[in-house]
């Protein structure tokens, strides 16, 4: 068992760590610049340097006017916000909502690696179920991939607030964040229950959402008469999915979810890209990285 997840884990980063030296280093770098300027020395006063960078000290002391030279930090923190409830297990395709979710964090953990930014990474369900500080290296990126792969939560459900809330009040200097989840939890009216918790995090982070979903949840096949579950509540019910009125229903309702997630997200102006389990995560990664 334990070999058998050496050899996923090593596979998986065989895989991602390629596509990221190939594809997303040059991309990843021009869209998550460093945002803050950091002191990097002091030089003799040129004409046309801003007197605001005139380093009084040196100044006095040498007789001679300074100024100071800042750079732009390059480091970054980046955070995967995962979510891991229930339903990242479904899957009718080649792989589950799991397999494409472990896929793209690595391959955004190895472009981040790559930049010499930090990764860290938090799993959600209704709960914070674990996290994984910030750092750097090749084994704390791998421990990250092997809890991807392993990991099985104590709760079901999706609370998208409370991971947000707690990146907010852990993570305090500003970070760029990915939120990796099909943010399905609304109210009965449709409204996302994470919309204040979203306002907040925009405030102090960078986020990004990544939404990823199987194509078997947003239509409903002609099959006759089915049994149906909900992975996040265990809820059970029959549906005849040879009427037309309840396939209509099942695309509506997806379809007034996914209008109020996206009118939600950018009323906050925060990036978003769906990637479906039978589609190419790559192409969807590589749009997001070029929106910004």
């Amino acid at each position: 068992m334990e070999n058998d997840l050496l050899k996923k884990v090593r596979k998986i980063e065989i895989k991602t760590r390629g596509l990221s030296r190939q594809i997303f280093a040059g991309e990843y770098h021009s869209a998550f610049k460093g945002r803050g300027m950091a002191f990097s020395e002091v030089r003799e006063y040129q004409p046309g340097d801003d007197v605001r960078s005139m380093d009084w000290n040196v100044t006095a002391r040498l007789n001679t006017p300074y100024v100071k030279v800042f750079e732009e930090e390059r480091e970054l923190t980046v955070m995967l916000l995962v979510d891991v409830s229930g339903s990242r297990m479904f899957g009718t395709k080649a792989k589950t909502k799991r397999d494409l979710i472990t896929e793209i964090s690595a391959v955004l953990s190895f472009s981040a690696s790559a930049n010499n930014d930090k990764v860290g990474a938090l799993f959600f369900s209704s709960k914070i179920e674990k996290f994984i500080p910030p750092k750097k290296g090749r084994s704390h990126l791998l421990r990250i991939i092997r809890e991807l792969l392993e990991f099985e939560p104590e709760e079901s459900g999706t609370n998208v607030g409370e991971a947000l809330r707690y990146l907010t009040n852990a993570i305090k200097r500003r970070c760029t964040a990915f939120l990796i989840s099909d943010l399905i939890d609304l109210d009965g009216e449709f409204n996302p229950n994470w919309h204040e918790a979203l306002k907040v995090a925009v405030n102090r982070h960078e986020l990004s959402v990544i939404s990823v979903y199987d194509p078997g949840e947003r239509s409903l096949p002609d099959i006759g008469l089915v049994r149906l579950r909900d992975a996040e509540t265990g809820g059970e019910i029959w549906a005849d999915t040879s009427s037309k009125s309840v396939r209509e229903n099942f695309r509506r309702w997806n379809e007034r979810a996914s209008v109020s997630i996206d009118t939600t997200l950018r009323r906050y102006g925060v990036d978003k890209v769906e990637i479906p389990t039978d589609g190419d995560f790559v192409k969807g990664l590589v749009t997001l990285f070029k929106n910004r």
